[in-house]
This record gives C-alpha cells, structure tokens and sequence, in this order.
C-alpha cells in the first residue's frame, strides 16, 4: 500500500496530460486482457467534424488549381505560373456553374455572395485571396492575418462572442491554435514590460492545466493568485461560479492581468451574470488597468454567451478556436481578437521614457514610427523574433479555411448551432444518469466537459465517516488508475486543472451515446467498490 501510494504523489506532480498516458498503458492492458474496450475520455478531441464548409475548402482547390495551371513554365514536370487576378471572379462563378449540384460549389457561391453583397467586396479581389491563399504560394499578407478573412471572421466572432449589434471592428490576429495564441501573449507582455518578473498575475481556477504552468516558468517569474470556482454550495453540489470574495481579490491594483478560460475547463460552466457584473464593478471602480486574457473556446456550446471581449472590451484579449466547435484540432486555426483603442495599447503609452526607448530600439526595423505599433501588431512580430516579421503568420490555406469554417457556422447559425449543443448535452446526461448521481440544470453549463468531484457524491451516499477514510486511506489520483487498470476507461484527474483533488474530467466530445453510459456505471462501480473495502476495513 505505501509503495503505491508513494507511486501516485509521485504521478500526481506531472500534468494530467502526461498522467494521461500512463492511463491509456494501463487500460490498453486491460482491454487486451478482458473483453472491454478502452474508452479514452481524456482528451478534448471532438468525434464529429464539420464537412460542408470542408467541401468548400476541396472544391476550392480544384478552382485554384485550374488557375494556375492556366500558364504553365512545363507541362510536363507540372510547373505552373502563380495565378493572375485579372477576371478571376467571372471564371470562378463559372465554375460553381459547373458544379452547382454540389455542396462544395453551395457553400462558396454563398460566401462569394454575402462578402460581395454585405460587405461590398471587389469580386477579384474576394476570389484572388482565396485562390492564392489556399495554393499556398505567397507568404500570408498581411502577416496578421488576410483581408477578407478578417472580415468574415469578425462577423463570426461578433456572433460566437455575444456581441449583438456591436460594430466594433476588432483587429484579429490568427495563430496555430489558441494554445500558440496564448504563448505568443504571454511572451509579448514580457517584451512590452507589462508583465515584469515578481508581479502578480491572476489565474481563474480551474483551468486548462498549461495555463496553471505557463505563468510559473522562470522565464516570467510571475507571482499566481488564484481565484478559485472550487467552492461546494451550502446543499453540497458545485455551481462552478466564483464567490464574490474570490472577485474581489482583483481589486488590488498590483495584480496586472488575469486569464481566464470561459467556459471553463474541466468544470465547462460559462461566468454568470452576477461574476460578470461584479467583474465589471471590481475593473470599472478599482482596477481600470486589468489586462483581461480569455480564451472562449467552448463558448459556442452555450446560447446566448456573451464573452469578456463584450462585458469589458477595452481590457480584455481574447483568444477563440476553431478546433472544438469545427472538429478542427488537426487544423491548429485560432484568432486573437482586440480592440483597437484598448488597455495594452495604452499601458504601453504609459510606460517610463528608459523602456519605451528598449521598444524603439526592438521594433525600429518594422516602421518609421516604431512607437506607434500597435500591441496587436507587436505580437504579430514578437510571433518571429521580430527580425522575422516579414514571415509571420497564419499559413494561407489555414486561414482559407478558417474564412470558410466563419462563413458556413456565421451564415447557418441557428441551424448548426442547436444540434451541436443537444448533441453534447445528450452524452452529458447519459454520464450523469448511468452514476445514480444528481446532475442540476444549469443554464451556464457547456457541458463540453464534465468534472465530478467523488468526495462530494461519497458523503452523499455513503457519509462523512467513509469520505474521511477514502482520504485517510488513498491518494486522489488512485480514482482514476483503478478505473484504466480495472475498466479500461480513461479520465483525467481534476486536481490537476488545480480542481478539488477528488474530482475527474471527463469529455463529452470524443465518445458514443453507449460509451458514456458505460463511463458512468464503471464510475459508480468504482465508488461502490470503495466503500466495500471501507466496510471490511470496520468490519476488523
């Protein structure tokens, strides 16, 4: 017994996605050895994809081939000129004639005429962007991200965020994902000097684990406060919202940004109106010069969410997606939106006449006036050590896709967006029915992840005297290594989002209807298993 579980505190200071693959040996194991099969619930990875906007993407290729294949250096060796813009649009429009039937070819004609309608888009131009994107032949320009794509994807983000009839036009940057995203931020507020070694930063809790990690390497140095969402209501269920006296802890002035994940994960619970409210309060009448950065990336499986980038623009980055929503991990497509006229920018302004002369020096090779860039553009720069500027960016036929992934989920919201969210909502409810345990409505729950804290459903149905010997008796992380060695299921442990440290994740995105009710029974099972082993342990 010692021995193991001096093996699990030792496991349990790794980050749960390196536990994770201890589980999946374990429960590979035990799928070879039994008839289970391994259910791996413990990553993120959606098991549905959207294809319609995909086919777009496809058939536009075969366009953009044809283009190019107009002018040929070789025939033979397949060496083609890059396509012109001259005319493409008419040839285009022909094209989609001659594919009219298809969804491909419905998709496209749909985004060509909502940009050249709503937006006004010159039709060349449209189409010579997307061609000579998704060919891949050009660096992407400009490097922050291309013309018309940007402009799509505000339409979307305005949509996915809650911005209503806000017409604020954000200057979005797109990245590899909103993990890069986030490094990319964090490296430019050290550059810009507004985050400096030993100040404090403010992290909500829990969240996706490498945002626990990233503030704490020594290359920042930075001092973590943690507001936490781990509190259990007086009837002893979570609401996973923050306390008023968590909130407040922003008040002081000396924590200069906090990040947040909203929905978060693993709880998947989007921030109340009331934690909003008291973030505007707290922001508005103590600490005006908050640095806000919120990745939003579940917000989509909730209607009506209304992001921080709405509730407080003029201090909040935010970063978005498109890997859950479109099924897209693999894509690595993300934006970082901010609002021009923002507390970044101004913060800079602001700084001492020694370091704004650093920053002159750093970025004196992108513009005559190197003080008036943007804090968007200095991450755009600060992407590719500056000296690289001129080759940043988002590759071509990434952001193609990611113009057309906008187009097709903006322009078929209310389609898309409801089957979405029941389809999460139905595994949800399947885990939870098949544990016996209590699921509450809530109208703030994602439901993208589920987090069940043990603890709280062992004092339910057994009492306190057998949670008090769970943890006299186990370590956190035995939960979820019994349940891969026993079961062949696996499940990440919530303690390492810095949640209760009984609790586990689950996802919701990656398995069957079927799969789930399995997760929740062997999850019951496990609970049951443990308390028989507390009444023998009386028994003696």
């Amino acid at each position: 017994m010692d021995n193991t579980r001096n093996f699990e505190k030792e496991l349990a200071q790794m980050s749960p996605f390196e536990i994770k693959n201890r589980l999946i040996e374990m429960a590979g194991k035990e799928a070879r050895r039994s008839t289970d099969t391994l259910l791996n619930a413990g990553r993120g990875n959606p098991n549905w994809l959207l294809s319609f906007p995909r086919k777009a993407f496809f058939m536009l290729g075969q366009f953009a081939m044809q283009e190019a294949d107009r002018s040929a250096y070789d025939d033979m060796a397949g060496i083609v000129a890059s396509p012109l813009m001259q005319g493409v649009a008419d040839r285009f429009l022909k094209f989609l004639d001659n594919h009219s039937e298809e969804i491909g070819s419905k998709v496209l004609r749909h985004f060509f005429t909502y940009m050249t309608t709503t937006h006004r888009a010159d039709p060349d131009d449209l189409v010579f962007e997307m061609v000579d994107g998704i060919i891949g032949d050009h660096y992407p320009t400009p490097p922050r991200i291309f013309k018309y794509t940007e402009i799509i994807t505000r339409d979307y983000l305005r949509w996915a965020m809650g911005g209503g009839d806000d017409t604020t036009d954000y200057d979005l940057f797109a990245t590899e994902g909103s993990t890069a995203g986030m490094c990319y931020a964090f490296e430019s507020l050290k550059q810009n000097f507004l985050l400096n070694p030993g100040d404090k930063i403010a992290l909500f809790t829990p969240c996706f684990t490498p945002y626990l990690e990233i503030p704490r390497l020594d290359q920042f140095g930075l001092e973590v406060v943690d507001i936490s969402a781990n509190k259990v209501e007086q009837n002893g269920y979570h609401d996973w919202q923050y306390p008023p006296e968590e909130i407040d802890k922003l008040r002081d002035k000396s924590i200069k940004a906090v990040c947040i994940t909203n929905p978060s994960n693993p709880p998947s619970v989007c921030l109340s109106k009331e934690v909003l409210d008291r973030l505007v309060d707290v922001v508005k009448n103590d600490n005006p010069q908050l640095m806000i950065i919120t990745d939003d990336v579940y917000g989509t499986f909730i209607k009506d969410f209304r992001s921080l980038m709405y509730v407080l623009p003029y201090n909040t980055l935010c970063l978005y997606s498109f890997s859950k929503y479109f099924g897209a991990t693999g894509w690595r497509v993300a934006a970082m939106a901010l609002r021009p006229g923002n507390v970044f920018d101004d913060r800079i302004a602001a700084l001492p006449d020694d370091r704004k002369q650093l920053l002159h020096k750093r970025y004196s090779s992108l513009s005559l006036n190197p003080d008036g860039i943007k804090f968007i553009d200095r991450l755009v720069a600060d992407s590719r050590l500056v000296g690289l500027n001129h080759t940043a960016g988002l590759s071509g036929p990434q952001q193609v896709q990611m113009a057309l992934f906008s187009a097709f989920a903006f322009l078929h919201s209310d389609m898309l967006q409801p089957k979405l969210i029941n389809m999460i909502q139905t595994r949800l409810h399947d885990l939870w029915d098949s544990t016996g345990f209590t699921l509450l409505p809530d109208p703030n729950r994602a439901g993208y992840y589920s987090e069940i804290d043990i603890m709280v459903w062992a004092k339910k149905f057994y009492g306190d005297d057998f949670a008090r010997y769970l943890e006299a008796n186990y370590e956190p992380l035995d939960f979820v290594l019994r349940l891969a060695d026993q079961t062949a299921i696996v499940l990440l442990n919530g303690d390492g989002f810095d949640g209760p440290a009984w609790s586990v994740r689950a996802s919701l995105a990656n398995l069957n209807k079927e799969d789930y009710l399995k997760i929740g029974k062997a999850i019951r099972n496990l609970l049951d298993q443990y308390h028989a082993n507390y009444i023998a342990a009386r028994s003696k």
